[in-house]
């Protein structure tokens, strides 16, 4: 029997990822919902070559013919209603949140590129998928390689988990030089293909700074026990350091289509039709990351140690200071100074999913208010 998928954000990076995936195990998954947010001729081409498949277009109240449904409400709605096994989320930021959970309570399995779902809602996210017995399986390059390593060695034996990280455009550039970075350099990642947010996040390293705190939530280790390291390659997706002092990696082309594939056939691994690694000519480097001149890394720390409703406020401050960034409001190194100020005021309050939601509301406005300050 074919595993029934759900693809939101369908005509992003990850959802182009995940296409090329079922195109290519065509026995094995029928595509059931695809979504987009504002792509009507990309999802209306997806609704033509899958037309058993409901196409939702969520940035719109209405549109073309052969949209199934439409608006955020109508993703839900369209949810639950698709009888999927399982759900892609690659929506960007934590727009991705709900969604998130809509996928967990039509009872799929989460295959997750979306960390902003962990980083906000952590507890809420496994007290779901534990109440429907659902699995959520991680599809970030970086979180997927820990996820495997930890299944080869078991939890009780890793020591720490060694978070890679590509460095950006900028690893090499003095503080001077990165006072003047413009949009289009930040936007020139150099290796990976991604959307604009997370290729500047990538740049500041706020998208490691995420990673962070997703993995220590997802794998139950403490913050000083996941530390970043650059890669510039990224060949290797991360490491984890077993008790007996041996390090594990999880090696491959930067190609999200592995992990990817690897979560939809869970826990029953595919040989892969992609390029495979060469290692006729591979040369690895590795360096501690600067976190002077990249400050979301330790503001990702500071976070996690200061509260469970910090990690949100550090995604909402980012988000805007990284839209701001992108629409040329502020400069690069505005990023984490509009960040910093956020996280330095008091956040408090249950965490409940209405809860949650206000403080990323408070935390954007506060940012926002901060981004209208800077001459």
């Amino acid at each position: 029997m074919k595993k029934r998928v759900a693809v939101l954000g369908a005509t992003g990076s990850i959802g182009k990822s995940t296409l090329d995936v079922l195109r290519r195990n065509k026995n094995s998954f029928e595509a059931v919902l695809f979504s987009a947010h504002k792509d009507e001729k990309g999802i209306l081409a997806l609704a033509e070559e899958f037309p058993a498949a409901t196409a939702v277009l969520t940035g719109a109240g209405r549109g073309a013919e052969g949209i199934g449904y439409f608006g955020v409400q109508g993703l839900f709605k369209a949810i639950a209603a698709c009888g999927g096994d399982i759900g892609v989320n690659g929506i960007a930021g934590a727009a991705g949140l709900e969604p998130s959970l809509a996928i967990l309570r039509a009872g799929m399995d989460l295959a997750l590129a979306n960390k902003e779902t962990i980083v906000m809602a952590a507890d809420l996210v496994f007290a779901l998928a534990a109440e429907k017995q659902v699995r959520i399986l991680p599809i970030d390059s970086e979180h997927a390689a820990i996820f495997t390593l930890i299944e080869a060695h078991s939890p009780e034996q890793v020591q720490d988990i060694l978070l890679t990280a590509s460095g950006g455009p900028f690893r090499n550039h003095t503080w001077e030089q990165l006072r003047g970075v413009n949009v289009r350099e930040a936007l020139a990642h150099p290796t990976w293909s991604m959307g604009a947010k997370i290729t500047i996040d990538s740049a500041t390293m706020a998208n490691k700074g995420l990673e962070v705190i997703e993995a220590a939530r997802l794998f139950g280790l403490p913050p000083d026990r996941i530390k970043a390291v650059v890669h510039p390659q990224s060949i290797v997706h991360s490491m984890v350091r077993c008790k007996d002092g041996a390090v594990y990696a999880q090696m491959s082309r930067p190609d999200m289509r592995l992990p990817i594939q690897n979560a939809l056939f869970y826990p029953n691994p595919q040989v892969s039709s992609f390029e495979t690694l060469n290692f006729d000519a591979l040369t690895l480097e590795f360096a501690k990351p600067d976190e002077q001149k990249f400050p979301m890394l330790p503001l990702a720390y500071q976070a996690l140690h200061a509260g469970p409703l910090y990690p949100a406020v550090y995604n909402a401050a980012n988000e805007t200071a990284a839209a701001a960034f992108l629409n040329e409001r502020i400069g690069f190194l505005d990023i984490p100074r509009v960040v910093r100020s956020v996280l330095e005021r008091q956040w408090s309050g249950s965490m409940d999913l209405e809860s949650i939601l206000d403080i990323d509301r408070r935390a954007r406005n506060l940012a926002a208010a901060c981004i209208g300050g800077i001459p």
